[in-house]
């Protein structure tokens, strides 16, 4: 997944944000408005392995689910509960979540919704709906009509490699998919973990090919606090 080739420079992007936290991955080129996703963020990509060690195949169960906000999700088999989740594939689990209702449009709008499926094995830090508050409405539209420049954000918050709490801890520092980005500091553990500052919500879910964790900000490419 790590070549995830956009157009215009997650720095550039996140600087427009004006926020204190969030996301993206890849290195881009060029700079560009176009309301539709460029062609070469579609499916031809292999994620680059993170820096640092993970814990096992960093791959979870519900019973390693911790943060305040899991209670917030479904209970039992509905959709976007644990149980209706861990079987699908990362994007597609995340669109039932009601957390995540802004991430995943994000996602739409992006045409990442295949890529992030077709991976084997990847993290994502998932900003919840409240990380995007600092956006406003009228910030975050704008950025939907720009996948050039909302994509290097949002790869920011997708690891190559597949990690649970403790491989985060173990690393110290990871390596997301917009290397331009620069490095993600994991500080913490257990219910004290940050990544880059940020809480995390509800951490170690378990989807088909990825680990979730959902934090409480929209992590900004070049910024490792």
């Amino acid at each position: 997944m790590n070549k995830f080739r956009v157009a215009g420079v997650g720095l550039t992007a996140a600087a427009a944000l004006t926020l204190t936290a969030c996301s993206g991955s890849d290195n881009s080129s060029g700079s560009g408005s176009s309301s539709s996703a460029p062609a070469p963020m579609s499916s031809s990509m292999s994620a680059p392995m993170s820096s640092g060690a993970s814990s096992g195949d960093g791959v979870t169960t519900n019973a390693d689910v911790f943060g305040p906000a899991c209670s917030k999700l479904p209970q039992g088999s509905a959709p976007g509960s644990l149980d209706s989740m861990g079987p699908q594939p990362v994007a597609s689990a995340a669109s039932t979540n009601p957390l995540l209702t802004k991430l995943v449009a994000a996602v739409k709008a992006t045409n990442l919704v295949d890529t992030l499926n077709s991976q084997q094995a990847i993290t994502v830090f998932a900003p919840a709906d409240s990380a995007f508050s600092a956006l406003g409405d009228a910030k975050f539209t704008e950025l939907a009509k720009n996948p050039t420049q909302l994509a290097p954000i949002l790869q920011y918050h997708v690891l190559g490699k597949r990690y649970d709490a403790k491989g985060l801890a173990s690393a110290g520092d990871v390596t997301s998919l917009n290397t331009a980005g620069g490095p993600i500091k994991i500080e913490g553990s257990g219910d004290n973990m940050t990544v880059n500052g940020a809480k995390i919500l509800c951490g170690n879910i378990p989807t088909k090919n990825a680990t979730v964790f959902v934090i409480d900000k929209v992590l900004t490419p070049g910024t490792n606090k």
